[in-house]
């Protein structure tokens, strides 16, 4: 299976990995960094303690999807529309085209540029990238996958290649509740400058958690979306199970880049403001966020 990864960053890196470990064509498409490094020594893929360099093509030109049976679009939010409208002169007419993306309507409007189908799919990996060409995988690695006529036959690829992987007739259901986790956590993490174990139990954090999950939960519910009951565990359990993981918002901000803070808390804000509700939780996290963006110090 020919396979391409547009926005090569953590997330696609990994995955891209994975399936490249599994016997598959793939490439990675992503910065003059990334494509350099993986042409010198292949992608450095750190899992269980273990290291591995992993043969794999890369590129920077987003014509390297010509061929794919299989795109996997990966860029951050604020990118869609233009990644989008690179690739599409490219892409084949039999090719799938999935969105692993952080938000909850990145794959409409990733469609709605390629005026084709895209389909949702939601990630739960905790993935770092110290340097271009090198991921560390640090917990979970399952994908939760919006139904298509493709789909399941995907998934078993995936499943083949060790990797999790679902179809969700609902998925987005699952992309609201991963949506309202992201709210939760990130921009504390970020704020912070602390991974999840140290937030998770300290005092005053667990009340400000519940407060966050209870608008996501209003906003939600005003665009008739119910929200999984085991939200509050999932968020105060990832305390225990990627208690090392600092959250991608708070990754980006050490690294001087833009936050995806407008597609998570800020989604919901949006949202809110539509349908007449207040969400002043996420408000003043998307505010604090925002401004330690225009001037934010490295983590320690």
């Amino acid at each position: 299976m020919k396979i391409a990864v547009m926005g090569a960053g953590a997330v696609g890196c990994f995955f891209g990995a994975l399936l490249a470990q599994a016997g598959h064509s793939v490439t990675l498409i992503g910065r003059p960094a990334l494509v350099e490094a993986v042409r010198d020594g292949g992608l450095l893929l750190e899992r269980g303690g273990e290291r591995q360099h992993v043969p794999i093509e890369a590129d920077t030109r987003p014509e390297a999807v010509a061929g794919a049976d299989l795109v996997l679009f990966c860029v951050k939010s604020f990118d869609t529309e233009a990644a989008a409208a690179a690739i599409a002169p490219h892409i084949g007419a039999d090719c799938s085209v999935w969105s692993l993306q952080n938000g909850i309507d990145n794959a409409d409007r990733l469609a709605h540029i390629l005026d084709r189908p895209a389909v949702a799919v939601a990630v739960y990996a905790a993935l770092e990238a110290p340097a271009a060409g090198y991921v560390r995988h640090k917990g979970g690695g399952r994908m939760v996958i919006g139904p298509s006529e493709r789909s399941a036959e995907f998934a078993d690829l995936f499943a083949a290649a060790g990797i999790a992987a679902r179809v969700a007739p609902d998925v987005v259901g699952t992309l609201w509740t991963k949506l309202a986790v992201n709210c939760a956590l990130n921009a504390v993490s970020a704020l912070a400058a602390l991974p999840y174990g140290r937030l998770v139990g300290r005092e005053g954090v667990d009340v400000l958690l519940k407060g966050i999950l209870a608008e996501c939960r209003a906003v939600a519910g005003a665009y008739d979306i119910t929200l999984a009951p085991t939200l509050e565990d999932t968020v105060f359990g990832l305390g225990t199970s990627m208690a090392e993981q600092y959250s991608s918002t708070a990754q980006d901000l050490a690294r001087g880049r833009r936050t995806e803070i407008d597609d998570l808390n800020g989604a919901i804000l949006r949202r809110a403001a539509a349908r007449g509700l207040e969400a002043p939780l996420n408000q003043a996290l998307w505010t604090l966020v925002k401004l330690r963006e225009a001037g934010a110090p490295p983590l320690p």
